[in-house]
């Protein structure tokens, strides 16, 4: 398992879900929205969260 992955993994189940449609799946904020059954502007504050997490854990470690 690679560092990245423990850390996606050590997130909330849906911070680990939008930041991997978002940034592995390439999707946009509108269209996980879609999937997801959410507002647009919730899947940016989950994106905003889950980065500052991972980019704490990072200078952490």
């Amino acid at each position: 398992m690679t560092a990245i992955t423990q850390l996606l993994d050590s997130l909330p189940e849906e911070e680990r879900i939008i930041l991997t449609m978002h940034y592995i799946r390439s999707l946009s904020n509108s269209e996980i929205a879609a999937a997801l059954g959410v507002p647009e502007r919730a899947v940016e504050s989950v994106i905003t969260t889950g980065k500052s997490r991972l980019l704490s854990a990072l200078n952490q470690g």
